[in-house]
């Protein structure tokens, strides 16, 4: 199961072709996205759960995935941890099976400033995806990470076969589009084109959304 997280706030092309790209590589349509609650590191997100949620099947709803989107965070009071998170998906879908968490290349990199990170690895596994213009996926990483980080790196066909444990560093996708970027565009009143899917443009534009912060 591969699960993609994060605040889609809003979902954009990137975060679709990273899903595709992913379910493609390790063989399955069975992808679960989790947007974000109330994550602790990141200030207040700009758009309601429900309008994210609605951008995200709308986003999907064309990828030829079997996807299913995760309220968890959503639902939980106070801050979310993706910790809590992976824990609750470990324990729904048992000891055995493969978890595939989905990440970025700036995550890693962040990593060792999440809660009980280094616990993170005994839940599921890892798939870092580079970004253009970022560092070299394990360069410049603090040495508590590179140390539990370089004795896990795995192929895909390695993570498939184990409940967690391991990572891929995955450099093919050269995808660079930001949120932030997107936002700023909307509330200048310009259009993002193809950095977002029409149908998701056409519910902003129709629900007015990103047009004052």
């Amino acid at each position: 199961m591969l699960l993609l997280g994060g605040s889609f706030d809003p979902v954009h092309s990137g975060h679709v072709e990273l899903g595709r790209y992913f379910c493609q590589l390790f063989r399955t349509d069975a992808l679960r996205l989790i947007p974000a609650g109330n994550p602790w590191q990141k200030s207040s997100l700009s758009t309601a759960p429900d309008h994210r949620i609605a951008m995200l099947e709308l986003a999907f709803s064309d990828s030829g995935l079997a996807f299913t989107i995760d309220r968890q965070e959503i639902d939980r009071s106070g801050p979310t941890y993706s910790f809590d998170t992976l824990s609750n998906i470990r324990q729904e879908a048992g000891k055995q099976v493969s978890l595939v968490f989905l990440m970025g290349s700036d995550q890693l990199h962040r990593l060792h400033t999440w809660h009980r990170w280094r616990e993170l690895l005994g839940l599921a596994n890892f798939a870092v995806s580079t970004r253009p213009g970022s560092p070299e996926p394990l360069k410049g990483l603090p040495p508590e990470t590179m140390e539990m980080v370089l004795p896990r790196i795995a192929g895909p066909d390695e993570i498939a076969s184990v409940p967690a444990g391991k990572i891929l560093i995955d450099s093919t996708l050269h995808i660079d589009i930001s949120s932030t970027d997107i936002r700023n565009a909307l509330r200048n009143r310009q259009n993002p084109g193809p950095l977002i899917p029409p149908a998701v443009l056409g519910y902003i534009n129709d629900h007015q959304l990103y047009r004052n912060n």
